[in-house]
């Protein structure tokens, strides 16, 4: 009897996993999408070229499609909303292209933060702590990461310094793929990754003010290969996923993981492909999304489950009921058990 119990569940755990997929949203835009926002099992907010935002409010049965006002330029690579009227956006792009805007009426209205000023700046992402506090960050000036945080909600972004903060590499710079270049966590912690040249993982615990940094096994050496996206599970249990955007099906060393919160790196295996986003739906269960796929773990990232072929950009979770990921022309998708 013990052997049949166990063999029934084995079958059941097997159907589940198999039977797993993204269920597709019909939404009408074909802007490329990478900005993605999670924030309940029915607020969702998502963003892309064309100055585009999506908004749902009950779990994907309805969409809100908008732009920016006199943003139509703009690529909306980031968005982090925090209920169902206040977000943030960030474009990317050299010298002005490179804004972040803020809403809290759910998109009705927008007012424009912060326009970068630097010719030589590009914003690439960035994260909150919460409602009011922020970082963003761009590629490298003069071998120096640009920093700017706000405190009020964005009412002022004001410029970090970095003396304290590890030069990057000749040709090291980060990739705004997913928004997940940069990562906050707790209330001080924030991590940033790069590529190019190096592929390395910028750690701090004081929002920003000081900085360490660790060497990864990541693809490095060219302009396409790096670290593309950090997440966290706690303060110390992390994950990295990247590669070589260029070569989307190469499996070689694109994940790694760390349980001292980013001082060493271990590579994993596992993983179909490129990847340019990953998230942590539990501590057990993660799911990576590329250009060339999507794949998931329910062993902590010791193996992995290939789920489909799609072109994403990015993926995020709050927990089993509220994962998404979004993707070129327009692709929004859930991932339903």
């Amino acid at each position: 009897m013990k052997i049949f119990i166990l063999s029934f569940l084995t079958i059941l755990l097997y159907v589940s996993v198999t039977q797993s997929q993204w269920k597709r949203q019909t939404i009408g835009t074909k802007a490329s999408l990478r900005g993605l926002s999670v924030v309940s099992e029915k607020i969702i907010w998502a963003s892309g070229t064309g100055g585009t935002f999506l908004r749902t409010i009950d779990g994907g049965k309805n969409w809100t499609i908008g732009k920016v006002p006199d943003a139509e330029k703009l690529d909306f690579r980031d968005v982090k909303a925090f209920d169902a009227n206040t977000a943030y956006l960030l474009s990317i792009g050299a010298g002005e292209s490179s804004r972040i805007y803020k809403t809290n009426d759910g998109g009705r209205s927008w007012k424009l933060q912060f326009k970068n000023t630097n010719e030589r700046a590009f914003f690439d992402a960035f994260a909150f702590w919460d409602k009011n506090n922020g970082i963003a960050m761009s590629d490298p000036v003069e071998g120096k990461y640009i920093l700017i945080s706000t405190s009020d909600g964005g009412q002022n972004w004001k410029f970090v310094a970095t003396e304290k903060m590890p030069r990057a590499k000749t040709g090291e710079a980060a990739f705004a793929a997913s928004g997940t270049c940069i990562l906050s966590h707790g209330k001080n912690n924030v991590w940033l990754v790069s590529g190019g040249q190096d592929a390395r993982v910028f750690r701090s615990d004081n929002r920003g003010q000081s900085w360490f940094v660790a060497d990864t096994p990541m693809p490095k050496g060219t302009a396409g290969s790096g670290i593309f996206s950090i997440a966290m599970f706690d303060s110390k249990s992390g994950a990295i996923v990247g590669g070589d955007y260029e070569k989307p099906k190469e499996i070689t060393n694109n994940l790694a993981f760390t349980n001292d919160g980013g001082k060493i790196w271990t590579i994993g295996k596992g993983l179909n492909g490129y990847r340019s986003s990953v998230a942590y739906v539990d501590k057990k269960t993660l799911i990576a999304v590329g250009s060339s796929g999507s794949d998931i773990s329910n062993d902590g990232g010791k193996t992995w489950k290939n789920i489909d072929k799609e072109n994403y950009n990015a993926v995020q979770a709050q927990g089993k009921n509220a994962i998404w990921a979004v993707g070129a022309n327009g692709l929004v998708a859930k991932f339903v058990y």
